[in-house]
């Protein structure tokens, strides 16, 4: 797939239509709370049920997502989304992470408490808390992750 405009509100209102539970937590989440910064992808995590996964993969299916940096075309299914690991990946509409855990294995359930709601386009969304995504990547420490802190002080 070649560079696309990232489109990032189409995959979220595909993922709020589909009724699939996720919060989102990357920097998307930081600057739709007001960061002046840019990202290059989507990171959520869902909830990993059977039946969030099962909506998930329709949402993935219908953007063409297909795993990124792998020239097999490889596209994700039920026990990737399962796990609690990271599924990059690439869509129409601009690169797309699906994780199971952040932040030394923290899921949704344990996230959702740190998250707020956000009204986007008649549909609601949870997003993790700007407070708790600098936190997180303070404890990260990667170079990425530190400069984006730095930009909030």
């Amino acid at each position: 797939m070649d560079y696309v405009e990232p489109q990032y509100h189409q995959i979220l209102l595909r993922l709020a239509d589909e009724g699939v539970e996720f919060i989102g937590v990357g920097m998307v989440s930081a600057i739709l709370q007001g960061v002046p910064l840019t990202t290059m992808d989507l990171d959520i995590v869902h909830r990993r049920t059977p039946q969030n996964v099962e909506r998930l993969l329709r949402v993935l299916a219908d953007v063409d997502a297909i795993a990124r940096s792998d020239p097999r075309r490889l596209r994700p299914n039920e026990t990737h989304l399962l796990g609690p690991g990271h599924i990059l990946l690439q869509t129409r509409f601009g690169d797309f992470d699906c994780l199971g855990t952040i932040d030394a294995g923290r899921g949704y359930e344990d996230l959702l408490p740190a998250s707020i709601s956000l009204e986007f386009e008649g549909r609601t969304f949870h997003f993790l808390h700007l407070r708790e995504i600098l936190a997180i990547k303070k404890r990260a420490g990667r170079a990425k992750d530190l400069a984006a802190v730095q930009s909030e002080r």
